[in-house]
């Protein structure tokens, strides 16, 4: 059997910003992070441009396409107001996510079956610009098949309700939840779309993650801005590369 894919990670900034927003000063600035975070081994940089602008603004957004070496993977609501920005910035790939004001983070997925009239030519014109998009929701099985529909290359699938679960010691609903994504992953890779995820990751959730053959990227952000404040952004980077990587090489034991 070939080995299986490599696996991405990914590194959200916005909490980079959310500090920088309290002082209402230039520092801590998310694009020395992100260089930082990429010299020391991540993949890619995910950024979530808010309509209210409480993280990320949309400086950061052109200067992070325009300064950083890795893609750029731009978090958006589907408005007409991020599409506008989202073209302009040409960014690696978009990430389209629910996003209410009053929420503290993104809650829950997107609801492709209520939305697929509305989403399928915000969708057909980021696929037209040669912009990858990612639609974030839950692994239920009517979510990912109407992705798939609705020709989007990639899904990222929310991991929150999992990770808590676990962070909680709730082992009945961790363990379902775990399940659902098993069988969203292989579900969606089946249905051709690639298998990203985030949402909640610490470094034992993302281990085990990573031992899925689907996922081919993790976007993690607010556990590792944590760790960096402890240890160091690079520090944080190596030490939840070498836990993907842990998971990873079970698939190898596994199919040896």
């Amino acid at each position: 059997m070939s080995n299986p894919p490599a696996i991405r990670l990914g590194l959200n900034v916005d909490h980079v910003a959310t500090l920088r927003n309290a002082r209402g000063s230039a520092r801590p600035d998310p694009v020395r992070i992100a260089l930082a975070a990429i010299e020391a081994g991540v993949d890619g940089i995910t950024a979530h441009l808010r309509e209210d602008r409480r993280h990320i603004r949309d400086a950061d957004m052109a200067r992070l396409k325009a300064e950083i070496p890795k893609p750029l993977n731009f978090e958006m609501a589907a408005t007409a107001e991020m599409q506008r920005i989202a073209l302009a910035t040409k960014p690696h790939a978009v990430c389209l996510v629910p996003e209410r004001r009053e929420e503290l983070t993104t809650e829950g997925g997107l609801d492709l079956v209520g939305q697929r009239d509305a989403l399928a030519p915000f969708i057909a014109k980021f696929n037209d610009a040669g912009i990858q998009v990612s639609l974030f929701i839950s692994a239920d099985p009517q979510q990912i098949e109407t992705a798939a529909q609705l020709r989007a290359p990639a899904i990222e699938i929310h991991t929150g309700g999992w990770c808590d679960a676990v962070v909680d010691g709730h082992k009945e609903k961790a363990d379902a939840e775990w399940r659902r994504i098993v069988e969203g992953a292989a579900l969606a890779r089946a249905a051709g779309l690639e298998v990203h995820a985030g949402h909640g990751l610490d470094y034992a959730t993302a281990e085990t993650i990573a031992a899925l053959p689907e996922i081919v990227e993790l976007n993690i952000g607010y556990f590792m801005m944590g760790e960096a404040l402890l240890v160091g952004i690079a520090e944080t980077v190596r030490a939840m590369r070498a836990a993907m990587d842990r998971g990873r090489a079970t698939l190898k034991t596994r199919t040896a």
